[in-house]
């Protein structure tokens, strides 16, 4: 089995917690069940639900996948209804300190055949990718950030041209007011989507938001089950669905909102930050899914992080990049190899994500 991988980053021993409890009753059972073990994962407490849940039970039902695969001989793809395409097509996220190395970094990209770029927004203090000041004072004011990312991103789409696909990341870091005026800072078809303005909590703020723009959504990489998407799909607010199988209740709920995407012609767009089992098992999500746009990833030379050099040895076979998409292999299950041994030696480090405040002090959203 490849391993479980779930999506509560900087939360983990949440996560863990929840695996353990449901670990107690699913030793022994058929692990051939997926869809009847879900649902008991999912209605066995009266509770049910919210985002801990949601990522331990992605992370079982992605490592059921595989071994339902591996024991079948089959791909993981083939129990989700066989590949719809080749290879799976990715988007580059691209960000810096300056517009110059954003420029000359799309550029580079470009020249190897990357045509669909997220740019990370910018903010004046910013010294490493991802708009987050690393100075130490976690500073970070939305008006601020504003006119400078639309000022880079008026002025890359003027040098790249028409055809290169060209969104930003704002990590929902805006509220209504902030993402719609930068949204009209920007000539009309300066983006071809936003992604993540503002937080997700109400439909009805998005909703709000949608009036105020026509710049296309690309959100969903927080929603934790089908039924956190009914609402946004239903209203027509976003136009990409980023659904992250880690997130959402893994593959099992993954195809079920690929599906209710379709029936309102909404392309996938997944979220995949999460390494190389999340990659894999989104990988297996993209070639069977039929309304795919593209995926993410941080797979050199696309990341502006550098590479991990345990990668290799805790993960001696999983997908590898091939120029700007992932090839769909018919390697037995998610085509991973985990090294669980090397995994036990390692030791788990508590980590945060940095946390960010307004220069009054007030804390804002990371």
């Amino acid at each position: 089995m490849a391993g479980a991988r779930g999506g509560m980053s900087w939360r983990e021993l949440a996560q863990e917690g929840a695996v353990k409890h449901y670990r107690e009753w699913l030793i022994g059972r058929d692990p051939m069940r997926r869809g009847a073990l879900w649902q008991e994962m999912y209605r066995s407490q009266y509770f049910e639900g919210g985002r801990v849940l949601a990522a331990a039970i992605s992370a079982i039902d992605i490592a059921l996948y595989d071994i339902a695969g591996k024991a079948l001989g089959v791909p993981v793809y083939q129990l989700l209804g066989g590949k719809q395409r080749n290879y799976v097509p990715c988007f580059a996220t691209v960000g810096g300190p300056s517009y110059e190395q954003v420029r000359d970094r799309v550029r580079a990209l470009m020249d190897l055949g990357w045509n669909v770029f997220r740019i990370f927004l910018a903010t004046p203090t910013a010294d490493r990718a991802g708009g987050i000041p690393s100075r130490g004072d976690g500073i970070f004011e939305p008006r601020e950030s504003i006119p400078l990312t639309a000022e880079w991103m008026t002025k890359l789409r003027q040098e790249v041209g028409l055809g290169p696909v060209l969104g930003v990341e704002y990590h929902h870091r805006l509220n209504v007011a902030e993402a719609a005026s930068f949204c009209q800072r920007m000539p009309k078809g300066t983006l071809d989507f936003l992604e993540e303005p503002i937080r997700d909590e109400s439909p009805e703020a998005y909703e709000a938001l949608r009036r105020m723009t026509d710049v296309p959504f690309a959100i969903g990489e927080e929603f934790a089950s089908k039924w956190q998407w009914l609402p946004y799909l239903e209203r027509g607010i976003p136009n990409y669905a980023r659904v992250d199988v880690s997130n959402v209740g893994g593959l099992t709920e993954a195809m079920k909102v690929a599906g209710w995407a379709e029936a309102h012609y909404i392309d996938l767009m997944p979220h995949n930050p999460l390494g190389p089992i999340c990659t894999a098992a989104t990988i297996h999500l993209g070639a069977a899914a039929p309304n795919f746009a593209w995926m993410e990833t941080f797979e050199p030379p696309v990341s502006t992080f550098p590479p991990d050099p345990a990668m290799d040895e805790l993960f001696p076979v999983r997908p590898k990049l091939d120029g700007a998409g992932f090839p769909i292999l018919d390697t037995p299950g998610l085509g991973v190899e985990f090294n669980e041994e090397l995994a036990a030696k390692q030791e788990w480090r508590f980590a945060e994500q940095e946390r960010l405040r307004r220069r009054d002090g007030s804390h804002t959203n990371a």
